[in-house]
């Protein structure tokens, strides 16, 4: 039963990479996407639109909606929380920190807006919310050697992210419009910033990680148990707490460096896994949620871009509105059947 569950979910991504090379403002035969793809299509137009639109947008999608999902399962299982989610540490927010010194000073002190700069200031911005990310790990990481509870951790997080919002929020205060038109687009999100090079190094990396976070199913598992009984069974509880944080951290630094910070999914995401496979077993856990991950943000990225659209939506917004009354309805359906 459960192997149907995952050959569907797997069908079901392909079903979507697949609407997402066809369908868009400007409609593409299905015989013209394969002719492209095999590099024997002479329209310029749509091989462009393909190769250097859609298809690194797809790409993107999947990855990323995969490493944010299992990052926020990491976080659920470590906090014993089902609120708790990616940024639910602030390393989101350090990413926004990064990127807001970096964008919201640069005209400034520099006199030349970075939004102005092309790649350079793309490069800049995703090398800024990487550092703004891991420097908030670094800190997590060595409050987490000096407190016990995860409740604890847990709430020094969440002030992290509250300080990192209010700096912000000064540097807004103090920066011009157009750079601070440039932050809040880059805080919208989006799975269309990365291409050409840049994508495969995303993917590459993201190949890299989300095996590595494989790795600690067999520790999350004794997790689920309590600190108490995963301790009698041998379990190093701070070591593998720190592994944890450490997996989840990075991969939500990557993502949010690359396509800036992309809300809902990660929190969702292991609800939605759950509900369809309805285990707590994290060895078919974190296959389910990676996959249901990708296909959620591939869904929301062909509705970001639907024909009828002008440009593109905000992913953050579609994330929330097709996901929210999804995750509503499995969580009601679920108090329904214990009850």
């Amino acid at each position: 039963m459960r192997i149907s569950k995952f050959i569907i979910l797997v069908l079901s991504i392909v079903v979507l990479l697949v609407v997402n090379l066809l369908l868009g403002t400007v409609r593409i035969p299905v015989a013209e996407v394969c002719r492209i793809l095999c590099g024997a299509n002479d329209n310029e137009i749509w091989t462009n639109i393909v190769i250097s639109s859609r298809l690194p947008q797809a790409l993107t999608a999947i990855v990323a909606g995969a490493g944010l999902a299992v990052s926020g399962l990491q976080m659920q299982t470590v906090f014993h929380n089902p609120l708790a989610g990616p940024s639910v540490l602030g390393i989101s927010n350090g990413s926004a920190l990064g990127v807001a010194f970096v964008v919201l000073l640069s005209g400034q002190l520099g006199g030349v807006a970075l939004s102005r700069l092309g790649y350079l200031g793309e490069a800049a911005m995703s090398i800024a919310a990487i550092v703004g990310a891991l420097a908030v790990l670094s800190l997590i990481l060595w409050i987490s050697q000096k407190v016990k509870g995860n409740v604890t951790l847990l709430i020094i997080g969440v002030m992290i992210g509250y300080l990192a919002n209010a700096i912000i929020g000064v540097l807004k205060f103090l920066s011009p419009e157009e750079d601070v038109k440039a932050f809040v687009v880059w805080g919208l999100g989006s799975f269309s910033r990365v291409s050409g090079d840049e994508m495969v190094l995303f993917i590459v990396l993201m190949c890299i990680l989300l095996p590595l976070a494989c790795l600690l199913v067999k520790d999350m598992n004794l997790m689920l148990l309590g600190d108490r009984y995963a301790a009698n069974l041998g379990l190093n509880i701070r070591r593998s707490r720190m592994l944890v944080i450490i997996s989840s951290g990075v991969l939500v630094a990557i993502v949010t460096a690359y396509c800036g910070p992309i809300m809902f999914i990660g929190l969702a995401v292991p609800h939605l896994s759950r509900a369809i496979f309805r285990t707590s077993d994290h060895r078919i856990l974190m296959p389910a949620t990676a996959l249901c991950g990708a296909a959620l943000a591939l869904l929301c990225n062909f509705i970001a871009r639907m024909p009828g659209f002008e440009g593109a939506l905000p992913v953050n917004s579609v994330t929330a509105l097709v996901g929210a009354p999804v995750i509503a309805s499995v969580l009601f359906r679920r108090r329904q059947s214990a009850e």
